[in-house]
């Protein structure tokens, strides 16, 4: 199931998002910079402001009553922005990151994106190849440091 998240879903959403970024980032940069102190305590506040937030999205996919995977988009300086999406990684390969991808699709066409943009981690291959199945072409002349500029025409 699909749904909008909720302000108490906020500690589960934060807990998702640090095992998930743990999965593609360990071993390549720091640990205090995806997993320490101050980086989950940013997170968490960005989280946050994002439930709250009227002009974006965050969904949740639940499964067996437990949130499964989150998806978050916003408008960035006029541009419909997928700014995250993550799948518990005890959840992988069962169709919810497919399942958030096509609601966040749905949001977008109701709000009359016709262009979507995400950027995803150099190193995040399996992210990619996901991104790259549901449609996701690369901007082969942008770069935002170390993630790649992923682009969605909505049709």
């Amino acid at each position: 199931m699909i749904r909008n998240a909720r302000p108490g879903d906020l500690d589960t959403i934060a807990a998702l998002h640090t095992r998930a970024r743990a999965t593609y980032y360990r071993g390549r940069i720091p640990q205090e910079e995806y997993g320490g102190e101050a980086e989950l305590a940013r997170g968490r506040e960005a989280w946050a402001r994002a439930i709250e937030r009227t002009e974006g999205g965050v969904l949740c996919a639940e499964r067996d009553g437990a949130v499964a995977g989150v998806a978050a988009f916003r408008p960035v300086d006029g541009v419909m922005t997928l700014t995250q999406l993550h799948v518990d990684p005890g959840h992988w390969r069962h169709g919810i990151g497919a399942a958030l991808h096509a609601a966040c699709l749905d949001a977008w066409r109701e709000r009359g994106a016709d262009r979507v943009r995400l950027e995803v981690y150099e190193h995040n291959l399996r992210a990619q190849a996901f991104y790259a199945a549901q449609g996701w072409q690369p901007d082969a002349g942008h770069r935002a440091g170390s993630h790649l500029v992923l682009w969605l025409e909505v049709v």
